[in-house]
């Protein structure tokens, strides 16, 4: 078995691959990544965006921690760090209120995972960004930090 993976690993070859896609051991549709919100990620306000997304009242809270730098020398690379401490968090994203398309990132926890991202966000100017959690209960949770850019972002 460990050499199948090795043959698979470094030739990627056809030959061995078409049998088991052909027996369903195989199945391209379980690995691909979930689908993606298309009105939530492509909205040209925060208030559109957040409504795509599902937001209708989100609840400030401490349990979401955001850390980012309070200056950013350069708009076009900014690396947060978003973690939850709201119990059963099942979903993180990231909004930048005035960038041209405002969420930034979602991602989706299960079970036991760690709601924790670090996230490269490009913003247009200095800004408020948020984190929002969703709670296994469906409510969110929401968080704020602002960032002044110094330096052109997605504006050039």
């Amino acid at each position: 078995m460990i050499e199948l993976r090795r043959k698979l690993l470094k030739g990627g070859s056809a030959a061995l691959i078409a049998p088991l896609l052909g027996t369903g051991l195989l199945l391209p549709g379980k690995v691909l990544a979930a689908e993606w919100n298309r009105n939530a990620f492509t909205a040209r306000q925060a208030a559109d965006a957040l409504k795509a997304y599902g937001v209708t009242n989100a609840t400030e809270s401490r349990d979401i921690v955001i850390n980012a730098p309070e200056i950013a020398e350069n708009g076009a690379k900014i690396e947060i760090d978003v973690s939850s401490n709201v119990p059963n968090t099942r979903s993180i994203a990231v909004f930048a209120d005035k960038n041209p398309m405002p969420l930034c990132a979602a991602l989706e926890f299960n079970g036991g995972a760690l709601p924790y991202a670090r996230v490269q966000l490009k913003l247009a100017e200095t800004m408020r960004i948020r984190a929002i959690a969703k709670a296994g209960d469906g409510k969110f949770h929401v968080a704020y930090r602002e960032i002044k850019v110094t330096t052109g972002g997605c504006g050039g």
